[in-house]
């Protein structure tokens, strides 16, 4: 997986977007449950401030006198974060012993009477504090004093709920983000599998599997099946076409080839061999050369149907040795087929004997005396060889022969264009020729799919 990779943006995309929206959510609720946890404070002062206001009073003397205290026993402990006091007009001042020797720094604002008031203030050791307080007005013997009341606890404890909180909730969105990546690089996976699907079906009619894409996408992925259905009954029309001008361009040489062969054939009974074998040899050349591209234009046709057609090679080996035996050169040669009765190659018939008939004219023409031709399945295919005991290739010359992107038919010494037919059509099904010596002498030609030999050493040229 790369950055080019379509499912490496879209899960990198997605794991981007998932932890960006953790980041504000996480944030988000921090803060939410931090004014939580303070209108919490800010409420349990207010509960203080009552019980404060309940036990409140002024004696005789104007003093101010507490009744009773609130009940919270961090009121009693020094510098516990938890403080009341009480103040009048006159400068008396009640207060919890959680303050110690000091006092709240009340700020200096109007309350009328009832009002409560919060502020965020100064405290003991420098802390901040939230206060709440409240005014109220006292009578004795006809005297109206004003009374401030004011409670106070520590931010300290909001802030360390607060960090307290964001400690489990990273956990949960870690957990959290690691589902929805999985959850992401799942829904990624099904997203991209119509994709899969199309690769697929393009490697079908690229093998001669299948002749069209399914249509049977999804609506978004449709558009994009359809051209390519279109593009595909394009090429097929254009190589129809292709096939067809070459075919009547071969045709049409056959008239001029066979008047050719007439002339050459006057100019024996008037005996003049010499311009005659010059003439027929010109003319044999041609008539290859037609004979190849008749061939190339027919199989481009047929190799894309390869994967849905086969045949039986036993009875087409039987049918080329029985022709080959009648000739001259074939009459002077045992052939030892050793072919399973049900072994089938993913061949057109007539292809594959233009394969097996161009290799087994050439052990015909170099073999001593013997023509091995045996097939076999490996894990990647089946597999044909034909072997002669012939001399062989020097080495030297061998390794020429199986160098990649050599022409058959740019050999020299016998390289003929038969050969170069057979790399055509191998060409075309995907298959591949292979020469070696064989330890007894003469030349072994294997013919098997692409992937069969490794490394690939696909010759272009034949003795």
């Amino acid at each position: 997986m790369n950055w080019h990779s379509l499912r490496l943006r879209l899960v990198a995309g997605g794991l981007v977007a998932i932890l960006v929206a953790l980041a504000i959510a996480g944030g988000g609720l921090v803060l939410v449950f931090e004014r939580h946890v303070a209108r919490n404070l800010a409420e349990d002062l207010d509960v203080h401030l009552k019980q404060l206001l309940a036990g409140i009073d002024v004696d005789a003397l104007s003093n101010l006198v507490l009744t009773q205290t609130p009940g919270d026993p961090r009121f009693a402990d020094p510098l516990s974060g938890l403080y009341w006091q009480v103040s009048d007009e006159r400068g008396q001042l009640l207060r919890s012993r959680s303050l110690w020797d000091m006092t709240l720094n009340l700020p200096l604002d109007k309350l009328g009477p009832g009002d409560v008031h919060q502020h965020e203030v100064a405290g003991p050791q420098g802390k901040r504090l939230l206060l709440a307080e409240r005014a109220v007005t006292l009578s004795t013997d006809g005297k109206r004093v004003l009374v401030r009341l004011a409670v106070a606890a520590d931010l300290a404890r909001v802030s360390a709920a607060a960090s307290a909180f964001a400690k489990d909730l990273a956990i949960a969105l870690v957990l959290l983000a690691c589902v929805l990546a999985i959850a992401t690089s799942i829904q990624v996976s099904v997203g991209l599998r119509p994709l899969a699907a199309l690769l697929r079906g393009v490697a079908d009619i690229r093998a001669g599997r299948s002749r069209r894409l399914p249509s049977s996408v999804p609506a978004e992925v449709r558009p994009l099946v359809e051209e390519v259905n279109a593009l595909v009954d394009a090429q097929e029309e254009e190589i129809e076409r292709s096939r067809s001008r070459a075919a009547d361009l071969a045709h049409g040489l056959k008239t001029p080839l066979a008047a050719l062969a007439a002339d050459a054939s006057r100019l024996h009974e008037r005996g003049e061999h010499a311009i005659a074998e010059d003439i027929e040899a010109v003319g044999e050349a041609m008539g290859r050369n037609v004979d190849r591209e008749l061939a190339r234009a027919r199989v481009r046709g047929r190799a894309r149907t390869a994967g849905t057609s086969s045949t039986e090679l036993a009875p087409l080996v039987r049918s080329l040795v029985s022709t080959l035996s009648r000739t001259p050169q074939g009459s002077r040669v045992t052939f030892e087929p050793k072919i399973p009765d049900d072994f089938r190659v993913p061949f057109d018939r007539t292809d594959l004997a233009e394969v097996l008939g161009n290799l087994l004219e050439n052990a015909v023409r170099h073999a001593a005396g013997r023509v091995l031709i045996a097939a076999e399945s490996g894990p990647v295919g089946p597999s044909i060889v034909i072997e002669d005991d012939g001399t062989g290739i020097a080495p030297a010359l061998l390794s020429r022969v199986v160098e990649r992107g050599v022409r058959l038919d740019e050999r020299g010494g016998g390289a003929g264009l038969g050969l170069a037919i057979v790399q055509d059509v191998l060409d075309a099904y995907g298959w591949q020729l292979n020469l070696s010596n064989s330890s007894p002498g003469g030349l072994r030609a294997t013919i098997s799919p692409a992937l069969a030999l490794d490394p690939p050493a696909r010759s272009s040229a034949m003795q």
